[in-house]
């Protein structure tokens, strides 16, 4: 089945990118591959004190949502803006589809596409 629509809500451990139409939707889970998750932390090291961005991760949601036309990024802390910048510069063609960045924190998926359709109704009504 053919979806115009995704929706992302990312954080530092793991997406759920739904992708939906009027009548359907298909969710996914993406898990990050770091064994030490949490970026904000890298004691006893030199520099930031921020763990680089976990370049598998990313790479693996913005291949779940190459192929959808509108793609909408939410997320409860800072995951989303790393990924957008990720996406930037790694998957600028993703990230043109990309048409917003929204804080939204820990929804069910069912409330996340309900959140996503009316937002992409919103969008739609605006064009």
């Amino acid at each position: 089945m053919t979806y115009n629509h995704v929706v992302v809500w990312i954080d530092h451990v793991d997406a759920h990118v739904i992708h939906f139409n009027r009548d359907a939707k298909d969710n996914e889970k993406i898990t990050t591959h770091s064994t030490r998750p949490h970026l904000h932390v890298k004691a006893g090291t030199l520099g930031s004190g921020r763990a680089p961005e976990n370049a598998h991760y990313f790479d693996d949601i913005a291949q779940a949502i190459s192929d959808s036309q509108e793609i909408l990024v939410v997320g409860p802390g800072f995951e989303k803006l790393v990924f957008m910048k990720y996406l930037l510069k790694h998957h600028p063609v993703v990230a043109e589809k990309v048409l917003s960045v929204e804080t939204v924190d820990h929804p069910t998926d069912n409330q996340l596409v309900a959140f996503a359709k009316k937002y992409f109704l919103k969008e739609d009504q605006m064009r």
